[in-house]
């Protein structure tokens, strides 16, 4: 018999997936030209199946082309971020850990800047793959700060280097643009660091999904470890698990995930943030139920955010950070009076 907290969570799952399907159905729906439901489920009958429906070509390239991708890669860079939001505050035992804690976001900015503004690859390498490189070299650089850094904790010393990596190349980044920027590149550049789905195609699926669902099943092959570190790299030892290697493991794995997502669209915050710590609200702290529904949930939460970036302005389309900033800071000052509260 199906006990009531499992129900709960079945329950919870359902709700949020049902409300994810019409969150992309409004992402592919909604825009400067507004597409009906019946002739979405036409594009898809075409492309799928070669149903033959007779569509204008127009609304079929809008369709499959550009929403329907861009609503994929939003739901695909949402569960990515979340995942790893979720796995930082638990391994690094802080309520206030995000992907973006590592650097990752900052050197991703910095390799995306060297490749439009200084051309560096000569025209051979793609803004994403100089975001991707240069994320993983943040990613490297903050390992080796933190591995060789004496007096901290293992959490504190992550923590302490993240900051360090992300000021470092923050620095650099706005050094390129105001050195070797003109008007035009300042402002594309800048656009991106602040989220852009725009550009994104049918490419970037193929890389997206794989990455997440790559990264949620490694998760939640650990799950048992992630419950034991709640208390601890101590007590984790104590029962039996190996901190280092699953530490490496995961935070690897967080830092490839949020690589990927930030080489395709950008610097997106506050979703690792926001995202878990309403997760653990609802359905407890047991990972085999927190990974899954934030990946869901995270995954809402950026699609939901997308069409409200092509909506607030009517002829306009905001930076999708944008959106999720404006969500992402109360919630914040809400953890840290909540936290403050409770000393």
């Amino acid at each position: 018999m199906i006990s009531s907290s499992v129900r709960r969570w079945l329950g919870h799952g359902f709700w949020v997936s049902a409300a994810l399907l019409l969150a992309i159905i409004a992402g592919v729906a909604i825009g400067e030209t507004s597409i009906s439901l019946p002739v979405i489920l036409k594009v898809l009958a075409n492309k799928l199946w070669t149903a033959g429906y007779p569509l204008d070509p127009i609304d079929e390239g809008i369709v499959w082309n550009y929403r329907l991708t861009r609503a994929i890669v939003a739901a695909a860079c949402g569960a990515g971020l979340a995942i790893s939001g979720v796995v930082l505050q638990s391994l690094l035992r802080n309520p206030l850990a995000d992907p973006y804690l590592l650097g990752i976001s900052a050197g991703a900015s910095t390799g995306a800047v060297l490749v439009a503004i200084i051309g560096l690859g000569a025209g051979a390498i793609s803004l994403s793959t100089g975001a991707f490189v240069g994320a993983i070299a943040a990613f490297a650089l903050v390992a080796l700060l933190a591995r060789s850094s004496r007096g901290q904790t293992a959490a504190g010393q992550i923590i302490l280097a993240g900051i360090a990596g992300s000021q470092l190349f923050n620095a650099l980044t706005s050094f390129l643009i105001t050195k070797s920027a003109n008007a035009e590149q300042a402002r594309g550049i800048m656009f991106w660091l602040l989220g852009n789905l725009s550009g994104v195609r049918w490419s970037s699926v193929s890389l997206s999904v794989p990455v997440v669902l790559f990264g949620l099943l490694v998760c939640l092959w650990h799950r048992r470890s992630l419950d034991a570190f709640t208390f601890g790299a101590d007590s984790a030892a104590s029962l039996g698990i190996p901190v280092r290697r699953v530490q490496t493991i995961l935070i690897a794995t967080a830092a490839l995930v949020t690589a990927v997502m930030v080489s395709i669209v950008g610097s997106i915050g506050f979703v690792g943030l926001v995202i878990p710590h309403a997760i653990r609200m609802i359905a407890g702290v047991r990972h085999e139920r927190v990974l899954p529904l934030s990946a869901l949930s995270g995954a809402l939460f950026l699609v939901a955010a997308d069409v409200l970036s092509r909506t607030l302005i009517k002829g306009q389309v905001l930076p999708i950070g944008v959106i999720t900033a404006l969500v992402g800071a109360p919630v914040f000052a809400l953890i840290l009076i909540r936290g403050n509260s409770t000393r």
